[in-house]
């Protein structure tokens, strides 16, 4: 029996490495995606292989998820019940396509993730998995009868008793998610959503308290909705949102504490801190109020509740998602032009937007005297749209 596992090297998938072993005498390769997690992959290799692991891929793939997965969410506004920039989410279908492809390579028949029954990595993971190889076998141990295990602490038990190097403990058990768009903080103390965050939740961005006392401008520069510059220097994806990240992050940008509904239907606190993105969602909204027509702007707004909820719940290679991609991407045409936002005390603030494809023409918005707008024009448009509301106020109303 062969098994592809993700894995991260934390307490879940470190403990499930061992238990796929010892329970069913498995052959486990391990993978994990380098999706900018940083110091986090320090070592990993070693922990694998030590932890029993036959083979240990870890792949960079910061690249393609800025380019392929990030960017064109982004030129969607996504963002799920108006707060979360679905850092997480957006994750999942990416590693999950490398584990079927591993899979495939390695003649595995099955993969594994160490995500709960109760969350929606479980269901990002399947269905992502499921969509591209119809014939995959998952083994999901949080579902699993064999899986005696029922809390995190049982987990940190068994990692002491089989003496697996674990950074968890039961003081911080926090479950923890980082790439290049977000960090992502749940369980612990923060299982309570009246107990504040705790200050080690503070990873990429600084405490607003300590952030500099002095503003600083950021221009963020896009191309049909994609962004490839930042003050005028042109970067990788990759690149780019590491440079966000720095610069929100140093102003504290981006931070939030909020409670989600999950895709099962419960409700989950979370702390998220998404620097880079939270500069990059209001500068390419800035950029599309001056170039996108507004019908069109209307009817995309439409759609982002629904695109939002396709990413979070794990439908990123369905069918509909994809056509709703096909329909932003070519809304985005005009939307091309540069930003300047100026970041303040956890605050981004847009204060200016030009492109070669603005609508704003300042002849015609212009509060002084001009010569290209008959303002007695919109006498007609006012009567004309007024025209039913006169005719229902003067109709015999029911009593």
């Amino acid at each position: 029996m062969k098994v592809v596992l993700a894995y991260s090297g934390g307490l879940d998938t470190s403990c499930i490495l061992t238990w796929l072993r010892e329970k069913y005498d498995a052959e486990v390769v391990t993978f994990c995606a380098d999706l900018g997690q940083e110091d986090e992959l320090t070592g990993l290799h070693e922990k694998a292989y030590a932890t029993g692991a036959v083979k240990s891929y870890i792949e960079d793939l910061t690249e393609p998820f800025a380019r392929d997965f990030i960017f064109p969410m982004f030129q969607a506004n996504a963002i799920y019940e108006n707060m979360y920039l679905l850092g997480t989410s957006i994750a999942r279908p990416l590693i999950a396509k490398r584990l079927v492809e591993i899979a495939a390579a390695e003649n595995a028949e099955f993969i594994c993730h160490g995500a709960t029954g109760k969350g929606n990595d479980q269901v990002r993971f399947e269905l992502t998995a499921y969509a591209l190889n119809p014939s995959i076998k998952i083994i999901a141990p949080w579902r699993s009868p064999d899986w005696t295990f029922k809390s995190r602490t049982d987990l940190i038990n068994y990692a002491k008793d089989r003496k697996i190097p674990i950074t968890v403990s039961a003081a911080k058990p926090y479950s923890m998610d980082r790439n290049l768009l977000h960090i992502s903080f749940e369980g612990g103390v923060l299982e309570d959503p009246w107990v504040e965050s705790p200050v080690e939740t503070h990873v990429l961005t600084t405490p607003v308290e300590q952030a500099p006392d002095e503003a600083e401008y950021v221009v963020v520069e896009f191309e049909k909705g994609i962004p490839v510059a930042v003050n005028g220097k042109r970067l990788s994806p990759a690149n780019l949102m590491r440079e966000l990240n720095r610069l929100g992050g140093k102003h504290g940008v981006g931070r939030i504490d909020i409670v989600e509904t999950r895709f099962t239907g419960m409700k989950d606190r979370g702390i998220y801190e998404t620097p880079g993105g939270t500069i990059l969602f209001h500068a390419h909204r800035a950029l599309e109020s001056i170039c996108m027509d507004r019908e069109v702007m209307h009817l995309r707004d439409q759609l982002i509740p629904q695109y939002s909820t396709m990413v979070y719940n794990g439908f990123w290679f369905a069918p509909e998602r994809e056509f709703l991609q096909a329909a932003i991407t070519e809304s985005q045409k005009r939307v091309t032009g540069e930003v300047r936002c100026k970041l303040y005390k956890g605050n981004c603030f847009v204060v200016g937007r030009r492109s070669p494809y603005t609508l704003y023409d300042p002849e015609i918005v212009t509060f002084e005297a001009d010569s290209v707008y008959n303002q007695s024009d919109a006498t007609g448009f006012i009567k004309l749209n007024a025209l039913r509301l006169r005719v229902a106020a003067s109709a015999r109303q029911p009593e």
